[in-house]
């Protein structure tokens, strides 16, 4: 049987933590830096862990990730 593929948005944009969760990258960062506040970009740094209900729409776009 052949490889299944990974959704290329997905490969992109998540990746799978060494405890099996998914991360995302914070949102609201891409334009408008100006208007937000200081502490709304601290706390938007780096990555966080995907809320279970949406790991699950993710998780069979990336068959090899478990």
């Amino acid at each position: 049987m052949p490889k299944m593929k990974t959704k290329s948005s997905c490969k992109k944009r998540f990746k799978v933590s060494a405890g099996g969760k998914i991360m995302r990258a914070q949102a609201g960062k891409r334009h408008g830096m100006i208007k937000r506040t200081n502490k709304f970009l601290r706390n938007a740094r780096g990555t966080t862990v995907m809320s279970e209900a949406d790991a699950k729409i993710i998780r069979p776009m990336m068959p090899y990730s478990r």
